[in-house]
């Protein structure tokens, strides 16, 4: 996939598991985007949320067992957009939240570069 015009974002990325973070964040290079920090549990998440400036934020549903709501929530009132990845499906999101996109894990690099663009451009 060919990086677009939203190519060079900055990215916060939330997943407990450290193989699938690491693939993910080779992925969003790949398609031109910078990672602009990595957490993979609420604790870190929320004190790199509140610390770091980044364009869009990709959140693992359940971290470490954890819901992932109150990282959703301070990205939320920053006015920065986010979106899901969860293997359990958009029943599994947090309710509040079911409107905002998901990918479904496993996902492919296609499928997360146009679910990234609609974020940016929706925002």
């Amino acid at each position: 996939m060919t990086a677009t015009g939203l190519s060079g974002r900055s990215v916060f990325l939330v997943e407990d598991e450290v193989m699938i973070r690491m693939m993910v964040a080779d992925m969003l290079e790949e398609l031109g985007y910078k990672v602009a920090a990595e957490a993979g549990d609420i604790n870190e998440a929320l004190r790199l949320a509140q610390a770091t400036e980044f364009d869009i934020a990709i959140l693992d549903v359940n971290v470490n067992g954890k819901v992932i709501s109150p990282v959703a929530d301070l990205i939320r009132e920053k006015g920065c957009p986010f979106i899901f990845a969860t293997g359990y499906g958009s029943s599994g999101l947090p309710e509040q939240y079911r409107d905002r996109p998901a990918l479904q894990k496993p996902f492919q690099l296609d499928a997360l570069g146009k679910t990234i663009e609609a974020a940016l451009r929706g925002s």
